[in-house]
């Protein structure tokens, strides 16, 4: 069977939820989901740390039978006297859509001087990408991002979903989450590789907000090859000049904490949404360079070509506990798991702290 027709049954990501960041990178200021008040809450939750207000019409059973676009027309004039948003978005749930709520229609009818941002959506595509193509094309025409911008997001769009069902979470009928290895022990090979004196390459390949936390990996290693005099070459997908506002914004205050804290990039790799194609860049690097003893990426490594790191032993960092397996099968030797990552990188600006760089910075300073 092909991998596009593997039929997934470990949970998958919603749309609804990718047209939510989708709508906090687009700069708006106000979410407001048209469905029942438990509908994606973790998530809503989360947003409210980026500083985006997320509401909901709280639909139940009767909205579910007549219907609830008067409770959504209350509810954007309510959201205008008491955010003053410069920006709103109007997300579909699974129950509005079914019953066939006009979102436009009400969006007219509640007359309020703020650009809102109708996307109707459900979580029932088969790809979350779906969510955020639906998004971007209502910010297309808006005005809020041009037919170039569009074109190019969603060629990414594209590329994250190929790379996802080649190597990642939806390359299997079932993937069982698993924690990778012991933080520890796979420091403590860094580190002796360091000690060495072999030569390593150290990539960010992450994606979106996630680089936060990421890159305190790329960061320990960096200062501790330095530490010991040790060559390490550091690539990142951190180009202040590509994708969506909030992605931008990202991009610049790491690169400065990366710069803070006396680490060298060598090479930009490509955007903060560029993380499905950036491993051609690192291709590029390596078959120019070459001859590297050991990698260690962070963020998607199963987007960096194979081949490109014959002969390496491989440290990869990924958030996703259902990548590990794919990972080893690619023959990434050493595979961790940052737990938790995503909630801890949202409404940040800065670096935060990972557990495996802590672990090699502790092992360096007592090694």
């Amino acid at each position: 069977m092909m991998a596009s027709e593997v039929q997934i049954m470990h949970p998958r990501p919603s749309s609804i939820v990718a047209a939510l960041y989708t709508l906090r990178d687009l700069g708006v200021d106000v979410v407001v989901m048209h469905g029942p008040s438990g509908c994606c809450f973790k998530h809503a939750r989360l947003l409210e740390e980026d500083g985006v207000h997320t509401l909901t019409t709280a639909l139940d059973e009767a909205g579910f039978v007549f219907g609830g676009q008067e409770q959504l027309t209350r509810l954007l004039r309510r959201a205008r006297e008491l955010f003053d948003p410069k920006l709103i978005g109007v997300v579909g749930t699974c129950s509005s859509m079914i019953i066939g709520e006009d979102l436009h229609q009400t969006v007219v009818d509640a007359e309020i001087d703020v650009p809102v941002l109708e996307v109707e959506v459900h979580a029932g595509y088969r790809d979350n990408t779906k969510g955020v193509i639906i998004t971007l094309e209502a910010a297309r025409d808006k005005g809020i991002i041009d037919q170039q911008e569009f074109d190019r997001q969603k060629f990414l769009l594209e590329k994250a979903t190929e790379v996802e069902r080649l190597h990642g979470a939806a390359s299997r009928e079932y993937l069982a989450p698993e924690r990778g290895e012991i933080k520890y022990k796979a420091a403590e090979r860094l580190l002796e590789l360091i000690k060495e004196g072999k030569r390593g390459i150290n990539v960010l390949n992450a994606k979106k907000e996630t680089a936060y936390m990421f890159a305190d990996i790329n960061a320990a290693v960096a200062q501790v090859a330095k530490s010991r005099g040790s060559e390490v070459s550091t690539l990142a997908n951190l180009d202040e000049n590509k994708g969506l506002t909030k992605v931008r914004k990202d991009a610049k205050n790491i690169l400065l904490g990366l710069e803070e804290r006396g680490v060298q990039i060598e090479q930009i790799i490509g955007g903060l949404d560029e993380y499905p194609i950036a491993g051609e860049e690192v291709a590029k690097w390596l078959a120019r360079e070459g001859d590297y003893d050991f990698a260690v990426i962070s963020g998607v490594p199963h987007a960096i070509p194979i081949d490109s790191l014959k002969g390496m032993e491989i440290f990869s960092i990924t958030n996703g506990p259902r990548q590990v397996r794919p990972l080893r099968e690619l023959g990434h030797q050493h595979v961790m798991v940052e737990i938790d990552l995503h909630p801890k990188t949202m409404g940040v600006s800065s670096i935060i702290e990972s557990e495996f760089g802590a672990t090699l910075r502790g092992l360096n300073e007592v090694g």
